[in-house]
């Protein structure tokens, strides 16, 4: 038995969820920092608020995939989980801006902590399944260009979640300076909409999707399903990590640098762009000035999203032309000079420059790494594989919270711009590394010819 070949739209429906998904994300990625210091926080201790949520995805990521992997429901295999993250995380984007509707219990920063948790921890849930369906469906030859739809509905989805504040402040009147410096009503709507979006788009992958049964499954990789009484258990997900692929471990240290990289550039860039380019003092994150800065950044992660999904249009081409390996090399190093040079932007609007190099990188980092480590995993494990695997995300992220503030506080002089020039030199050596990876399909390919 073989896996049949879907087509365009199939495969469209299939990750269209990514789309709300990656919505909620930017707008998380872009306004969580500026929400935080509304609420209290200082710049220095921003990225250790931020701790909580690549925690949770260390911890929730590969029991999901060692769950999913053994689901099967009406709903399927993988679809129940991302429905379930989608309305948990729906939950988290309406209350994290109003977190001060609850001061009467706590303060409104650990309301909003406690919001981006349960957010961050929600989008894992979410998004794993995502992974794993789409290795499931589609054949080696597809699965490029699989994981390149999904870049592209990541991009529109971040590319509409980023700029929504922006929009409705800047065409609709919508304010966006909070009644006595609270949270600006753009957010409040943006977030809200966000939300919305989110649930809709999961249910249209929910409902106009199939999936293979793990029996199935197992007949395609000409292996026989495990019996019962031999099945593995949760525990089990230690043993698989001690066991994972070859390739795996070779991708696990460019998805260090690569995570460590973007978790710098999300936490950092509100304040480095007040501070480096608009020229405020690092007390102020009150001001109508501080507020502009904070919607540009929106501006300019939507612009670096933006030319991911563009940029991912011609990924399978690029990479069947020069490899998937040298493809991710390269976009790994437009993406590292593209954020040093943040550092000397003479002014905002060249900012969009180095945006448009982010986004290079930006869609080889949700695609390549993907496309080569579904070819070195058993089919029976894509779940939890794909969960293991985002160890490799989380782990520099949670490492990253620890050390960037301290860093940014004493070693850059709270100058939170040399934060993104750290992000870029980390895509750098993330660039060297991947020379070092072993593709599975290439090699097979290459044989075969």
């Amino acid at each position: 038995m073989k896996k049949r070949v879907l087509g365009f739209w199939e495969i469209w429906n299939m990750s269209f969820g990514f789309l709300g998904i990656q919505m909620g994300f930017a707008l998380q990625n872009a306004n969580a920092s500026r929400i935080l210091q509304i609420f209290g926080a200082d710049v220095h201790h921003l990225s250790w608020f931020w701790i909580v949520a690549p925690l949770t995805g260390l911890i929730v990521q590969p029991i999901i995939g060692h769950y999913s992997d053994k689901t099967w429901t009406r709903l399927g295999r993988r679809r129940p989980y991302f429905l379930v993250g989608a309305l948990l995380a729906a939950l988290g984007l309406v209350f994290m801006p109003n977190a001060d509707m609850f001061t009467a219990f706590m303060p409104a920063i650990w309301v909003g902590a406690g919001m981006l948790m349960i957010m961050d921890a929600s989008f894992n849930v979410a998004m794993e399944p995502f992974r794993a369906l789409v290795a499931d469906n589609l054949r080696t030859d597809q699965r490029t260009l699989g994981f390149s739809i999904q870049t592209v509905l990541i991009g529109i989805g971040a590319v509409v979640g980023s700029w929504l504040p922006y929009v409705l402040t800047n065409f609709f009147g919508v304010s966006n300076s909070g009644e006595d410096g609270g949270v600006p009503l753009n957010l409040l709507l943006s977030f809200g909409i966000g939300a919305a979006i989110l649930v809709i788009s999961v249910l249209v992958t929910v409902f106009r999707t199939k999936e293979y049964s793990p029996e199935e499954l197992a007949q395609m990789s000409d292996q026989e399903e495990i019996p019962e009484d031999e099945k593995s258990s949760l525990m089990d997900i230690f043993t698989d990590f001690a066991k994972m692929p070859e390739t795996m471990r070779q991708l696990a240290w460019v998805q260090f640098f690569s995570w460590f990289g973007l978790f710098g550039m999300w936490v950092f860039s509100t304040p480095a762009l007040a501070h480096h380019i608009y020229g405020l003092p690092v007390s102020d994150t009150h001001s109508e000035t501080y507020q502009n800065a904070g919607d540009w950044v929106g501006v300019l992660f939507g612009v670096y999203n933006l030319v991911s999904a563009i940029f991912a249009f011609f990924l399978p081409v690029i990479a069947a032309r020069i490899g998937r390996k040298r493809t991710h090399v390269i976009s790994l190093i437009i993406g590292g000079i593209g954020l040093i040079s943040m550092y000397f932007s003479p002014n905002q609007y060249w900012l969009i420059l180095s945006m448009v190099a982010v986004g290079i990188a930006w869609a080889s980092i949700l695609a390549m790494p993907y496309a080569i480590l579904a070819g070195s995993i058993p089919a029976r494990k894509m779940g939890v594989y794909m969960g293991i695997f985002n160890f490799f995300i989380v782990i520099p992220q949670i490492i990253n919270a620890f050390i960037g503030g301290p860093i940014v506080k004493y070693f850059y002089n709270e100058n939170a711009m040399l934060a993104l020039v750290t992000s870029g030199v980390s895509f750098l050596i993330a660039a060297l590394l991947v020379r070092r990876v072993k593709d599975v399909d290439e090699i097979i390919e290459t044989a075969n010819e």
